[in-house]
């Protein structure tokens, strides 16, 4: 991985193995290997993907949930796990924590999601659905050929095939109800471009792309001169951007979007070493963000969020949610029952793991940890754990401040375990 300095040189950054990882007591990220140290979760997690991805999401539907619980009740994996469960059901998916992207600006959110979507990989897949509605199929045309290239190669690339291509991109992007009709102009600009017909050229993509991004650089009246009747996009409009951007993700073919945010207890810290410090005004600034996104999520089709914080954001009433009653009053459950309800808003995993945890459940979720762990240099003192021990873990998980799981890695790698 490569970051790009102030003086414009590349640094290399090192980015560790899943293993490395796991030794250094983190998650190990999206790969492979979370789903082979998932034990017990799947409770939870298979019950989202078939309710909310493969039925509700997937038809049109939008929801937010959250995720908490003790510290190494598996919060972090559980985002892990399910991201690459959407990726495997062709979702688009965003993954960032609170510790490096700004909560209190919903801008911010909406241009780490629009990144992370490669706006225009999702384009390549809406000029392939304006191809397949003319009668034609992608992979016929030639890499490195335009789609107006390759029917001009046929002399097909007439007045009446250009106005069809035309019509089409009206059709999926400006008459599009869910769409901005500056992003919808914006992305029928580009998809023409990639299909060839109306030509753009290079600069006008990259002003285009630049605006979308929120860059602040971007003179408004260069895009004036493209059609658009643009503003800056700021936090007060980003949602609209947002559900633009989703409806893009839509017609590219893909199921929805899926975005899951991390470490969202940041909110709570103190800590001048913290990577980004929110204020008492940033905190109320993100959590009137959070309490708008929850009423227009009725707005928004085909996204789900995935919000993931320590219990304290919850239990804190000095400065947790409840201390804005505004967002309090949405996410409150009146009722709570005797069983965990996985069709809550607020997931507390560590009432998941009272639940559907067991010995034989620890157990297995120690054995996949040191066969991950004996596979990395380094790792070979991990040992899995007894049935009995299992029961002691069990018996002990109501009285400290750490989740079953954390306890787990800790006596599976005798050190500090992942969240």
């Amino acid at each position: 991985m490569a970051l790009e300095t102030a003086s414009g040189a590349d640094v290399l950054l090192y980015t560790p193995s899943a293993e490395e990882l796991l030794l250094e007591g983190k998650a190990p990220g999206r790969g492979s290997l979370v789903r082979e140290l998932s034990a017990g979760i799947g409770f939870l997690a298979d019950f989202w993907a078939d309710r909310y991805l493969k039925e509700y999401i997937a038809s049109g539907g939008s929801k937010i949930k959250f995720i908490t619980g003790k510290t190494g009740s598996g919060k972090s994996h559980f985002l892990q796990l399910f991201s690459v469960m959407a990726e495997e059901l062709d979702y688009k998916t965003a993954d960032f924590s609170a510790e490096d992207i700004w909560l209190h600006d919903f801008k911010d959110i909406y241009v780490e999601i629009l990144r992370q979507c490669d706006l225009m990989e999702c384009l390549r897949g809406c000029a392939r659905q304006v191809i397949a509605r003319m009668g034609y199929g992608a992979d016929e045309i030639p890499d490195g050929m335009t789609f107006m290239d390759y029917l001009s190669s046929r002399d097909m690339g007439d007045a009446l095939t250009r106005r069809e291509i035309r019509l089409q991109l009206k059709e999926l992007f400006l008459e599009n109800p869910l769409m901005d009709n500056n992003f919808a102009l914006a992305c029928s600009l580009l998809t023409g471009g990639i299909l060839g017909h109306p030509v753009l050229e290079r600069q006008n993509q990259e002003l285009l792309l630049g605006w979308l991004r929120g860059d602040k650089t971007v003179k408004l009246a260069l895009l004036r001169a493209l059609g658009l009747s643009p503003s800056r996009i700021t936090r007060y409009n980003a949602r609209h951007m947002l559900r633009s951007l989703a409806e893009a993700v839509r017609i590219s073919g893909r199921a929805g979007l899926l975005v899951c945010v991390d470490d969202v207890d940041i909110l709570l810290s103190r800590s001048s070493l913290a990577p980004l410090h929110y204020t008492k005004l940033r905190r109320e600034d993100t959590y009137e963000s959070i309490r708008q996104l929850i009423d227009e999520i009725d707005s928004l089709r085909n996204i789900m969020f995935l919000f993931a914080a320590d219990r304290e954001l919850f239990d804190n009433e000095n400065t947790g949610v409840k201390s804005y009653q505004a967002l309090w009053m949405r996410l409150q459950n009146e009722i709570v029952g005797e069983h965990f309800n996985r069709f809550a808003d607020i997931a507390d995993l560590d009432r998941l793991a009272a639940q559907a945890y067991t010995p034989e459940v620890l157990t297995d979720m120690s054995g996949r940890l040191a066969a991950a762990v004996h596979a990395q240099e380094g790792g070979a003192n991990a040992r899995v754990i007894s049935r009995q021990e299992a029961q002691e873990i069990l018996e002990g998980a109501g009285l400290g401040g750490v989740g079953i799981p954390r306890m787990v890695n800790e006596r599976t790698l005798g050190g500090e375990a992942y969240v």
